[in-house]
């Protein structure tokens, strides 16, 4: 884990002055020289860069990132504070997910060929196609406004995480299910599914019992690449639900030019992506026994 952090401090830093100086956009734009001054001494930006790096690296080593910009406090907290909140929905739509992609690609691979197994594939293909924000945005407009089912926005009650969830899992679960689909295919051609069903084991207790397991390392694999566009999607989704999280303080501070702020979020996200390939580590082993002794 170390050498990713270590290169993320480093894309932190080019990042942040590849736009420009920036203190220019910390800086109100009637801001005379020196009140442009006493922020570029106060933030460091006036120290050579390599001194700039190993100060920001310093202070990143101990939580330290800065006040915010616009809230006038540690922009670390700030961050902690709304990470609950994102937690909770990346949490509600992978659940959504694999209620949906489960079944969904399990039912195709057995009924290769057949009216499932297209209506399977093509949905897939659609609802990859279509732009979670958009999916949102309908969601909110017919079951929110017209229909009032659930609340179109906000996190005042548990449903109101209902429609943010959908919007993020199904997108997710497009690609899950193609995958788990593939996977379970190549697994019922082997050679000890034939055996299973030749010792007179019921078709879905082969496939359940026998194929499930092996067919999911490869969604496994997918599901931990998929964690990273979950939580790149939830900044936009949390905009357009207006929820609570850490995604939306992150797009509200990229627009204000908060660079503590954006700073702490990229590395919380970046955290957060490494115990998930962590736990997809874990689960290889617990899938696959040969690979605890490899």
């Amino acid at each position: 884990m170390i050498p990713p952090l270590l290169g993320l401090t480093v894309v932190l830093f080019i990042l942040i002055r590849v736009g420009g100086d920036p203190v220019a956009h910390m800086v109100e734009p009637d801001a005379t020289e020196e009140e442009v001054q006493l922020v570029r001494e106060a933030y460091g930006f006036d120290k050579p860069f390599l001194e700039q790096y190993f100060t920001q690296f310093s202070l990143i080593i101990r939580g330290d990132f800065g006040d915010s910009l616009r809230f006038k406090e540690p922009a670390m907290p700030l961050v902690i504070d709304r990470l609950p909140a994102t937690l909770e929905l990346a949490l509600a739509s992978i659940v959504v997910a694999l209620l949906i992609a489960a079944p969904a690609g399990i039912l195709s691979a057995v009924y290769q060929n057949t009216w499932i197994d297209f209506l399977v594939t093509t949905s897939s293909t659609l609802g990859r196609a279509m732009p979670n924000f958009w999916i949102g945005i309908m969601l909110i407009l017919v079951v929110g406004v017209q229909l009032r089912w659930l609340p179109p926005s906000g996190r005042l009650e548990l449903v109101s995480i209902i429609l943010p969830a959908i919007t993020l899992g199904t997108s997710i679960a497009t690609t899950l299910a193609r995958v788990l689909r593939s996977s379970l295919l190549e697994v019922m051609r082997r050679d000890y599914m034939t055996t299973a069903h030749a010792k007179g084991l019921k078709k879905w207790t082969v496939i359940l019992r026998h194929g499930l397991r092996n067919a999911l390392i490869a969604v496994v694999t997918v599901f931990g690449l998929q964690m990273a566009w979950l939580l790149g999607g939830s900044v936009i989704i949390e905009e357009v639900f207006a929820w609570p999280g850490m995604g939306r303080l992150l797009l509200r501070s990229v627009l204000l030019r908060d660079l503590a702020v954006v700073q702490a979020g990229v590395m919380v996200f970046a955290l957060v992506i490494m115990f998930t390939n962590l736990v997809v580590d874990i689960l290889y082993a617990y899938l696959d026994p040969r690979i605890r002794y490899s």
